[in-house]
């Protein structure tokens, strides 16, 4: 039985639905693109080619198949679906479940899937054709940051591994190989388990071995001892201290906090063909994102979600980190502050050039990129935040002054995105 939740007082700046939206769309949306994209020193890529330029608002699809995988941060697409703030910009979200991260890529790229709940750098993997057939891609916007997870087994734990320091010390002195998993060679879980490991001294290319598991499956192959320890995001994490097969060692969070993750993925082609089917989405899922980031609602987004046909895991699973209450299933527990985000004032689903090139900067590190591409033209290519700022500009949602951030990760190295070249050769252990 699915649970019923009724939208009330969730429209982001009190505008009526849908018909009074989309006469004022375009003229908000274009104004607002343009001198967004001015004050960003960026120029929307064919806003003059765009359907508005007919004077038609219309969605050119009413129907849009999301794929998505049974993760808590797939709460946005869910709940657009859900909760009806899709019908308010002319569309039907279709969320559609998929078995792992490959079958989200394949079915995106061949047009099965017209967009997708993503892995960030799986989509830059895929515009580089290294994390398969190449296709131009596009990001329409950010899903979500902070809210994943590295976990190890209870057998690292009786042997007294607390951190990376200990687990360092385990690998120099035990003659054994150990396993870890991520779910996608080029996505954020990896690049979290490849950047935590070298922080710690830890060679993650010759020091351990590591293979790739769809979430789901996980806890359920760590407990027949598939790996020693896994990166991926909630439930699965909590899930694993829940079964008592595991505990976390870190979180995503303390090597990046407010770092990018998923995103709202899909072909460039389709934007191309269909760009106010791209703003509608955009703008539905908004307003999930702000619904979602209320405190109040998180009960009832995690009991949503928890259902067979999205995550399929306990409510209680989800609910406790979902609201930032942590217990790392070693005698540690505290509220972190840097718990899943979804909107924070519009921080959250801006597309900042910024972090997409982070993972270029990281693929490069790791091997995966012979040579140093042009980052910032690739990603001014990838990441429209023109498409983004119309719509977010027609929901009274700010947009970043930048389309650049600067932060500091867990081993002391800031990240601006000004000297990518140089940012990716500095690391001691790379490939």
């Amino acid at each position: 039985m699915k649970t019923e939740i009724k939208a009330e007082s969730t429209e982001i700046n009190s505008k009526p639905a849908v018909d009074s939206n989309r006469r004022n769309f375009f003229k908000t949306a274009v104004a607002g693109a343009f001198g967004a994209a001015a004050a960003l020193n960026i120029m929307p890529a064919g806003l003059q080619n765009m359907a508005y330029a007919a004077g038609s608002d219309a969605p050119e699809l009413t129907e849009v198949k999301i794929g998505f995988i049974p993760l808590t941060d797939c709460a946005p697409i869910v709940v657009a679906a859900e909760m009806g703030f899709d019908k308010k910009y002319g569309i039907k979200i279709v969320p559609s479940k998929e078995a792992s991260w490959a079958a989200i890529r394949d079915k995106t790229v061949n047009g099965e899937l017209h967009a997708a709940h993503v892995l960030y750098g799986l989509v830059y993997g895929v515009q580089m054709g290294i994390g398969g057939q190449q296709k131009d891609m596009n990001v329409l916007m950010t899903l979500n940051h902070n809210g994943q997870g590295i976990t190890l087994s209870n057998q690292l734990k009786d042997k007294g591994v607390k951190d990376g320091k200990t687990l360092k010390r385990l690998l120099e002195n035990e003659n054994r190989d150990y396993t870890f998993a991520q779910t996608f060679p080029t996505g954020t879980h990896a690049m979290w388990l490849n950047y935590w490991l070298a922080a710690n001294g830890i060679d993650p290319i010759k020091d351990v071995k590591t293979i790739v598991v769809p979430p789901p499956q996980m806890v359920a192959n760590m407990r027949i001892g598939n790996m020693d320890g896994y990166c991926v995001g909630e439930p699965w994490n909590a899930r694993a201290i829940y079964d008592k097969v595991g505990y976390t060692v870190a979180t995503s969070q303390d090597i990046w906090a407010d770092h990018p993750e998923k995103v709202l993925g899909t072909t460039a082609e389709f934007v191309a063909k269909n760009p106010n089917t791209a703003r509608a989405l955009i703008m539905a899922i908004l307003e999930a994102s702000k619904y979602i980031e209320a405190t109040e609602n998180r009960a009832k987004v995690a009991e949503l979600i928890s259902q067979k046909s999205y995550v399929n895991a306990p409510k209680d699973v989800i609910l406790g980190r979902f609201l930032g209450e942590y217990d790392n299933g070693n005698g540690r527990k505290w509220k972190d502050a840097n718990f899943m985000k979804f909107f924070e004032d519009g921080k959250v689903p801006f597309p900042y050039l910024s972090d997409g090139m982070w993972f270029l900067t990281q693929h490069k590190r790791w091997g995966m990129l012979k040579s140093d591409p042009d980052y910032l033209a690739i990603a001014k290519k990838v990441n429209r935040i023109d498409i983004y700022t119309q719509a977010a500009t027609a929901l009274g949602v700010s947009v970043p002054a930048s389309p650049m951030r600067s932060s500091k990760l867990m081993d002391g190295t800031v990240w601006d995105g000004k000297d990518p070249k140089a940012y990716s050769a500095s690391f001691k252990i790379k490939a």
